[in-house]
């Protein structure tokens, strides 16, 4: 708490919950709740929301909703989740991230009212938007109140990069259509997807703003402790990273630190020389960015004892940075220096269409690969930034 006494006061942002409970948990009052979280919700003392709901008076706390990872956290990345009881409140905990991935009207039955309360990290292929967003279509089928407990966009509220998600390539990891980089806060992402007509229906929906979170903050600023939402986030930076070489990674041929101590952070490879890569990027002077050589052997995942080599990056202003380019360049200029580092053939098929899903598009696939020249795809990679940002302004809750 230190830390937070030492901030300047405008810096100490409050997430929806500790807004919710300043209101005596009004919206609530003698209604049965069910709440999909994870260790992220918590207030500025650790509090989970799981224990504050099931203390608030007047509020039955009597189902629990669980995403990936589970709702303390204790299942990891990929593994399907089972329908248990918590054993801290002896709430049911229902799966979403499983068998299905939407609530069932059986597990509905009991609930009035739908909360939701997730640190998300700002990037499209991370899956709890599109956890919330399903769900909002089963409270809208089943005449369910959904409310979000806002908290801030660690990437920030003005960054918006990569093309829309396209016909075909709608899945769990591009739920909606939505730039890869989308600048919203998961309040402001509901308020879009009920607002736009991007979910089936239309739910009763209520967003439960945070106070004192600006637009241009960093998550440093913002005062608030960082809980990591899956294991490769660690912390509020890694949010920023992922966006860096999340969609790299999804093919599987580069380490892109998963399995390292520095999750997103730097590529390698076991065919690339560190000095020479380092070099190359830097000499493209790209803004607010910084590569630097590095040298490891991964612990598990790709490159698993093995000696790797490449650029770790640093983020050198995190204002200016087109983000989610980094990966596109780091491939041009891998391949460049080495033309066996052909991404796509190395890779399996399988994972091609998982590449194609996060890019939300076959495009980039189809006219990057032949060559691996960001030029030939940087305009339609950001052709719809201008108009997006456009168009979810008007769900904009803070400035």
């Amino acid at each position: 708490m230190a830390l937070l006494l030492s901030l300047p006061i405008w810096a100490i942002v409050k997430p929806g919950v500790e807004v919710l409970r300043d209101r005596d948990f009004s919206v609530l009052k003698g209604k049965r709740v069910g709440l999909i979280t994870n260790p992220t919700g918590i207030d500025r003392s650790y509090k989970s929301t799981i224990d504050i709901l099931k203390e608030a008076k007047d509020v039955k706390l009597v189902a629990l909703f669980s995403p990936e990872h589970g709702v303390r956290g204790d299942i990891h990345a990929g593994d399907k989740v089972d329908t248990y009881i918590d054993p801290k409140t002896g709430v049911t905990v229902y799966s979403i991230y499983g068998k299905t991935q939407r609530p069932t009207k059986e597990m509905l039955d009991n609930v009035d009212a739908i909360v939701y309360d997730i640190q998300d990290i700002g990037s499209r292929s991370y899956t709890f938007i599109s956890t919330m967003g399903i769900v909002m279509e089963e409270a809208a089928k089943y005449g369910k109140e959904f409310i979000v407990l806002d908290r801030p966009n660690p990437v920030g509220g003005e960054k918006v990069e990569g093309s829309l998600v396209e016909d075909g390539f709608y899945s769990f990891v591009s739920q909606f259509r939505i730039p890869y980089v989308y600048g919203l806060t998961p309040g402001e992402v509901a308020l879009m997807l009920n607002g736009e007509g991007m979910i089936k229906g239309k739910c009763k929906l209520t967003v439960i703003p945070m106070k004192g979170w600006k637009r241009s903050m960093t998550y440093a600023e913002t005062g608030l402790d960082w809980v990591a939402p899956s294991p490769h986030i660690p912390n509020a930076n890694a949010a920023l990273y992922y966006a860096t070489t999340g969609i790299l990674g999804e093919l599987g041929v580069v380490s892109i630190g998963v399995g390292y101590t520095i999750p997103f952070q730097m590529v390698a490879s076991d065919s690339i020389s560190a000095n020479q890569l380092s070099d190359s990027l830097n000499a493209l002077k790209l803004e607010g960015v910084h590569f630097r050589p590095i040298y490891c052997k991964p612990f598990y995942s790709v490159g698993k004892g093995q000696n790797y080599q490449g650029v770790q990056i640093h983020i050198t202003n995190p204002k200016t940075v087109v983000l989610s380019d980094i990966q596109f360049w780091i491939m041009q200029e891998m391949y460049k220096l080495n033309p066996s580092l052909d991404f796509f053939k190395r890779c399996e098929k399988s994972r091609i269409t998982m590449w194609n899903k996060v890019c939300g598009t076959d495009y980039i696939f189809k006219e990057f690969g032949n060559g691996y020249n960001f030029a030939k795809i940087r305009e339609y990679w950001h052709k719809d930034d201008k108009a997006f940002k456009e168009m979810s302004n008007k769900y904009y809750l803070y400035k």
